[in-house]
């Protein structure tokens, strides 16, 4: 099959993803062995690469039973229990927490220690986001869709926080929506621009193809984002998070495809899904 394929130079890990996974590496080059709290990035081929270089994924109740050891603090940031447990059970943290999440932590518990009411717009049960909630001792509010503010009773004045990852159209569409209720909103746009810029860029891209494949893991919440985007100005999009999910029949004779990612997305796997669509 004749095709045309090209790979978003713009797409693929992030710098808070890189500094943590430079930082795991270099650790398992040293000693073949670290803890990493959760997923080092949503990408399931991702963290088995690193698995097999001796990285141990672990998981709170874990972390908890852990004594004496060195641990990996991923890009999402973690709440201030884990830095108290780990002082308690003599853990060495390694804290890979991206600069723009832990910003936003120190604005979330500033305002949260100023008696402000917060509600944070972000996926529940995310990393992120339970780290964000840490700060408020639990207390923030957190909507992952519009309709559950129906069954919040929203305070008059409220300081408004997002996930970093999240869309840039539905943060400032939540705080519009917030305001015809008649909540005074101190709003905060905390989202991550080398993020939160790619979505603008991918339409740009995905227009600029004849068929588009998203590469990312499926836990990805910037990749649904993401992906998302593409979508909408290219409903030739597929998502995969492999290369073995790719299927033949996506393609006609001739076609134009671009492949990009998510900022969980690493490079070698979408040169993997590049050489993967020629050999089609």
């Amino acid at each position: 099959m004749n095709l045309t394929v090209a790979i978003d130079e713009h797409s693929g890990f992030c710098f808070g993803v890189v500094y943590a996974i430079e930082m795991a590496e270099s650790i398992l080059n040293e000693s073949g062995k670290l803890y990493c709290l959760g997923d080092i990035v949503h990408n399931d081929e991702e963290v088995s690469r690193l698995t097999a270089k001796g990285l141990i994924i672990i998981g709170h109740d874990e972390f908890k039973n852990l004594r004496n050891e060195r641990v990996l603090i991923r890009a999402h940031g973690e709440p201030p229990e884990t830095y108290k447990q780990a002082l308690d059970n003599n853990i060495e943290l390694i804290d890979a927490s991206c600069p723009v999440v832990l910003k936003l932590q120190n604005r979330v518990r500033e305002a949260y220690n100023d008696d402000e009411k917060i509600l944070i717009y972000g996926k529940h049960g995310h990393a992120e986001v339970i780290g964000l909630q840490g700060q408020t001792s639990g207390d923030a509010i957190v909507i992952e869709k519009f309709e559950e503010l129906e069954n919040i009773d929203l305070p008059k004045k409220i300081q408004l926080y997002s996930q970093t990852t999240k869309s840039t159209k539905n943060l400032y569409a939540l705080r519009d929506l917030l305001e015809k209720k008649g909540v005074e909103v101190k709003f905060n746009d905390t989202l991550c621009r080398q993020v939160s810029n790619r979505d603008l860029h991918l339409k740009q891209f995905a227009k600029s193809f004849n068929k588009i494949v998203f590469v990312s893991g499926k836990k990805s919440s910037n990749g649904k984002v993401l992906f998302d985007a593409c979508k909408e100005v290219n409903p030739n999009s597929y998502f995969v998070s492999s290369k073995n999910e790719l299927q033949k029949e996506w393609f006609n004779e001739n076609d134009t495809v671009g492949i990009c990612g998510a900022t969980s997305t690493p490079q070698w796997q979408m040169d993997e899904v590049k050489d993967s669509i020629l050999a089609l």
